[in-house]
């Protein structure tokens, strides 16, 4: 048994699988079904429920333990399964405090569901992609048929009842031509917490049919081998640049007028940074493999989008998932991002902001040749390039004890900042 102990243990359960009624046609995941026996009936048992629950708290060495529900579309599963999970948390909570959070395409909410989740206490992740043409242009339901005015009336529930909730923006190519629309719909439509997604997912190779047999090699050398495979992309994937410029121009209203009132966790997560804090986030932390995804009938996975057999860890069933996240393979799994970062990333200025983002990007060659840059390095660059005298001014006023919004008393003209 290993004496090391992973701090921060989270875990993200998918109870439903990969089981939705919508057919978003960028989803990495709906693709997973095919790795389960056929038949399956992606339901997660309350054998397995009361597992999940009893092993997760017991591992966590903190006061707090948050449980993420995530899916496919957890609301297919019906309030009572939810209520039983609270059951259970209620059981084993041994004195730690509980939180949930749902993530939710919003179409199956209604009064019921958020009169529950208001009096239970949940934060609710609601995915909407934006105005009408945007959302339907590539989230339809199993039908075709749009899904806009389901999730449209899921969010309005959600403020009645006045659920805390964030939406989740996947940004796609399209997207990125038209930021401004996009940002200012979901300001008037009340949304006060937001992130951004980016699409990128290979087009599919003869391997990927196979994955199985893709990587047959030590757990220390998968993500170099996952990095080494072809650049082309899907349609629906975002261009680098363009994304760049996509979040440079919603940058620009938000640090005028938006400061402070707008929670947009990405230009967040990069203030963070200028302010020499942890990262909060997996995507930019320097190391990743302490986070792990918790299937349907128990599977532990390194990560969401390592969900494939050769990297599953075990079963909450039966092990630890404390034990199963300090595994040797976990560990070489969460050190291999650093690890096989090209020298281009390390001696790039922004390395403290990004640490390579999230390996599953790092798919085409450094200018000198060199496998494993992240996809989106070029966008990440023109960001970041670009919030650097505004987020050293923001770090600046929080260093001095301000708040980050005076940054906006501090523009005299067309973004000059006079400080």
């Amino acid at each position: 048994m290993s004496n090391h102990q992973p701090q921060g243990l989270h875990l993200m359960a998918k109870p439903v699988g990969p089981i939705c009624n919508l057919d978003c046609d960028y989803c990495f995941y709906l693709e997973k079904e095919r790795l389960h026996p056929a038949g399956n009936r992606f339901r997660m048992s309350d054998e397995v429920l009361r597992a999940y629950v009893q092993r997760y708290i017991a591992a966590q060495r903190s006061p707090v333990v948050e449980f993420t529900w995530q899916g496919g579309e957890p609301t297919l599963l019906g309030l009572e399964f939810f209520q039983r999970a609270l059951d259970y948390q209620r059981e084993f909570a041994g004195g730690k405090r509980i939180r949930n959070t749902l993530q939710t395409n919003g179409t199956l909410l209604d009064e019921s569901w958020c009169a529950f989740l208001a009096r239970e206490g949940f934060t609710v992740g609601i995915s909407l992609d934006g105005p009408r043409q945007l959302h339907d242009r590539h989230r339809p339901d199993k039908r075709g048929r749009s899904s806009f005015d389901a999730v449209m009336r899921g969010l309005r529930l959600l403020q009645q009842h006045a659920v805390p909730y964030n939406v989740l923006v996947t940004v796609t190519r399209e997207a990125t031509e038209q930021p401004l629309a996009l940002y200012r719909f979901l300001k008037e439509a009340g949304v006060r917490h937001i992130q951004f997604n980016p699409v990128v997912e290979r087009a599919p190779t003869q391997p990927d049919a196979a994955r199985g047999q893709q990587f047959a090699t030590p757990p220390e050398l998968r993500l170099r081998d996952i990095q080494a495979t072809t650049a082309a992309v899907t349609a629906q994937s975002v261009e680098a640049e363009a994304y760049g410029d996509f979040l440079v121009a919603i940058f620009d209203e938000w640090v005028r007028q938006d400061v402070g009132s707008v929670h947009v966790m990405n230009f967040e997560w990069a203030l963070a940074a200028w302010c020499q804090l942890p990262p909060s986030v997996c995507l930019f932390a320097p190391r990743c493999g302490k986070a792990a995804i918790v299937e349907h009938d128990g599977s532990l996975y390194s990560c969401d989008h390592y969900m494939y057999p050769e990297y599953r860890l075990g079963n909450i069933r039966e092990q630890d998932p404390a034990e199963l996240l300090a595994s040797p393979a976990q560990q070489a799994f969460g050190a291999a991002k650093q690890e096989a970062l090209p020298d281009y990333c390390r001696s790039c200025d922004y390395l403290f902001a990004c640490h390579g983002e999230c390996p599953k990007n790092r798919f085409i060659d450094t200018p000198d040749g060199k496998p494993g840059l992240n996809y989106l390095c070029a966008g990440y660059k023109r960001y970041f390039r670009h919030l650097t005298p505004y987020l050293n001014a923001m770090a600046k006023l929080v260093a001095h004890g301000q708040p980050a919004e005076l940054i906006m008393q501090a523009f005299h003209g067309p973004l000059l900042i006079k400080l």
